[in-house]
C-alpha cells in the first residue's frame, strides 16, 4: 500500500496561506500585549483618566513595551514652565508578547529538521511587514494632553490669574520606535529559533545548536522560573495584605522588572538609584527605603540587609536557580562535553543574560513645575525624580564567576545522571 504524502501548499497558494499566519501572529501578540497592559493599567487606576485617554496610554504601554520612544511634554502658560521625562519598560507586556510571537512564529515550523535560510527568512519577513503597519498604528494612536490641577481651589485660581495651567501630555516619536520595535522582533524570532528544540535551522548553523541552544534554552528557563516564582510571590502578597488591585498592576506590568533585578542583586551586582517626590513605588518596602532621599543610594546585597535581612535568601535561591539551569544545560548538551567546556559556556550565557537584564531594567522618570523661574513646586508635589541604573562591570563579572562555578558542577552532575548525552 502506497505512503500517502501531506498536502503542502506551493507557489501563490503558500504565499497567500504564510501571509494569514504572519497576520494572525503579529496581531496575536499586540492583542496579548494589549490586554495584559489594560489590565495592568485598570489596576493601577489608570482607568479613571480624564478624556478618554484610558486606550492611549495602553497604546503608549505597549509601544513601550517593544522598546518604543514615548516622549513626554509639559506646558503651563508664560509664566511658568515644566519639565516631564519617562525612560522604563513594562516588561510584563513585553514577556507577554515576546511567548506569543515565538509561539506563532515556531508554529508551522514544527516537526521539520531542517529549514533554508530562505524560508525562514521569508517567514520572518511576512511577520516582520504585519508587525510594522500595527505598531505603526498604536504610535500614531499613542498620543494624549492633560490638564494637571496645582493642588487646590486656591492655587488653581491663581494659576486661571496668571495663566498658570500646567499640562503634560505624550506623544511617539515614530521612526525610532518602528526601528527599535522592528529590532525587538528579530531578537525574539532569533532567540526562539535558538531555544526551541524543535525548531529547524539552516544547514549552515546546524554545527552551533550543540554548543549555543542548550545555553539559550536553560538561561530562557531560568528567567521564566524567577518571572513564575515571583508570580506566587505576588498571590500571596494579595491573599495576605488585601491590596488585589496594586498586586495585580505589578505583576502586569512590571513584575520582570523586580524578579530579574532582584536576581542580579543576588549574584552580588549592584544599582545606583535614587527616589525623591512623590512617586509610589510598585516595588518592595525595602527598596523604596534604601533608593528615597535626596543622594544617590546604591542597591547591593549589603544594603538591603541593613533594612531586612532576608534578603540574603536572594543568594541561595540564585545558587539553586543557577546549579539547576547548569545541569539542565549539561543535561541537553552532547555527551562527553568536558565540565570546563560546560563552565564556559554557562558563563557566557550568563553574562549575556545579565548584560540584557541590565540594559532593559534601567527607570528613569522626572516631573517638575517652576513659576517665574523659581524652582520646583516641592512642598506642592509637583515635582520628583526616580532613577535606577546598574555598575554594568561589577554586575557582569560576577555573573562570569558564578557561570564558571555552577556551569563546572552542573557538567560533574550531569556526567553521573541517566539522561546525559541526548542532542537537542
Amino acid at each position: 500500500m502506497g505512503r500517502v504524502i501531506p498536502h503542502t501548499p506551493s507557489g501563490p497558494a503558500a504565499a497567500r496561506h504564510g501571509w494569514v499566519r504572519a497576520v494572525a501572529t503579529a496581531l496575536a501578540a499586540l492583542i496579548a500585549m494589549g490586554v495584559t497592559a489594560a489590565l495592568g493599567l485598570w489596576g493601577a487606576g489608570a482607568a479613571d483618566l480624564p478624556d478618554g485617554a484610558f486606550p492611549r496610554v495602553v497604546a503608549a504601554t505597549v509601544v513601550t513595551a517593544v522598546g518604543g520612544r514615548v516622549e513626554l511634554s509639559g506646558d503651563a502658560g508664560g509664566l511658568a514652565g515644566t519639565r516631564a521625562g519617562m525612560t522604563v519598560i513594562p516588561l510584563s507586556v513585553t514577556l507577554v508578547g515576546a511567548l506569543v510571537t515565538a509561539a506563532g512564529f515556531l508554529r508551522p515550523l514544527r516537526h521539520r529538521a531542517v529549514a533554508g535560510g530562505p524560508e525562514l527568512a521569508g517567514w520572518a519577513a511576512r511577520i516582520a511587514v504585519v508587525w510594522l503597519a500595527a505598531l505603526l498604528g498604536l504610535s500614531l494612536a499613542a498620543r494624549q494632553t492633560f490638564t494637571l490641577s496645582l493642588g487646590d481651589d486656591t492655587l488653581d485660581d491663581l494659576g486661571d490669574l496668571f495663566g498658570v495651567r500646567p499640562q503634560v501630555g505624550f506623544t511617539t516619536d515614530v521612526p525610532p520606535t518602528l526601528l527599535v520595535g522592528l529590532v525587538w522582533l528579530a531578537g525574539v524570532l532569533a532567540l526562539a529559533l535558538l531555544v526551541a528544540r524543535g525548531a529547524p535551522l539552516p544547514p549552515r548553523l546546524l554545527r552551533f545548536q550543540e554548543s549555543v541552544r542548550p545555553a539559550a534554552y536553560a538561561m530562557v528557563v531560568l528567567l521564566l522560573v524567577c518571572v513564575a516564582l515571583g508570580v506566587l510571590i505576588g498571590l500571596g502578597v494579595a491573599v495576605t495584605r488585601g491590596r488585589a488591585a496594586e498586586t495585580l498592576a505589578v505583576v502586569l506590568l512590571g513584575l520582570p522588572n523586580l524578579v530579574w533585578l532582584a536576581f542580579t542583586i543576588g549574584l552580588g551586582a549592584r544599582w545606583e538609584g535614587r527616589v525623591e517626590g512623590p512617586f509610589g513605588l510598585p516595588m518592595p518596602h525595602v527598596l523604596d527605603e534604601v533608593l528615597r532621599g535626596p543622594d544617590t543610594a546604591t542597591l547591593s546585597l549589603g544594603t538591603l540587609a541593613e533594612h531586612d535581612g532576608r534578603v540574603w535568601w536572594l543568594l541561595v535561591a540564585d545558587a539553586g536557580m543557577l546549579l539547576a539551569a547548569a545541569f539542565v544545560m549539561a543535561v541537553r548538551s552532547p555527551a562527553g562535553t568536558p565540565a570546563w567546556r560546560h563552565a564556559v559556556r554557562m558563563a557566557v550565557a550568563l553574562v549575556l543574560t545579565v548584560l540584557m537584564i541590565c540594559l532593559v531594567g534601567r527607570i528613569s522618570a522626572r516631573y517638575g513645575l517652576s513659576v517665574l523661574g523659581v524652582g520646583d513646586l516641592g512642598g506642592l508635589g509637583l515635582s520628583g525624580e526616580l532613577f535606577l541604573r546598574p555598575v554594568l562591570w561589577t554586575s557582569l563579572g560576577f555573573a562570569a564567576l558564578w557561570g564558571l562555578a555552577t556551569g563546572f558542577l552542573g557538567g560533574l552532575m550531569a556526567h553521573g545522571g541517566a539522561g546525559h548525552g541526548r542532542v537537542p
